[in-house]
């Protein structure tokens, strides 16, 4: 996925629709308690570490969860890649 120019993971296809609602679901559970933390340093770094866990059980982070062999590209510009022609026909005007 494409955010800004750069490049973003999806969340894993293979993850069963029940795994991946549950862990959307605690995703924004954390993300809500990060916000509710108020400047508590202790309960601001649980919360982030919540966050940090769904996403890798996601797939948006850690291990690659894809099998061709190519590498994550995650958060880099598209420009900066090899689908750097990809991206530039999207962008291009008609």
């Amino acid at each position: 996925m494409v955010v800004r120019s750069r490049l973003w993971r999806i969340s894993n296809p293979h993850l069963a629709d029940s795994e991946r609602q549950a862990l959307v679901s605690e995703l924004m559970a954390a993300r809500r308690a990060v916000k509710d933390a108020k400047g508590d340093v202790e309960k601001t770094k649980i919360a982030r570490q919540r966050v940090e866990a769904a996403k890798i059980c996601l797939g948006e982070r850690g291990p690659v969860w894809w099998s061709d062999g190519e590498p994550d590209y995650n958060r880099k510009f598209a420009r900066n890649t090899p689908y750097r022609d990809w991206f530039e026909s999207l962008t291009r005007l008609p």
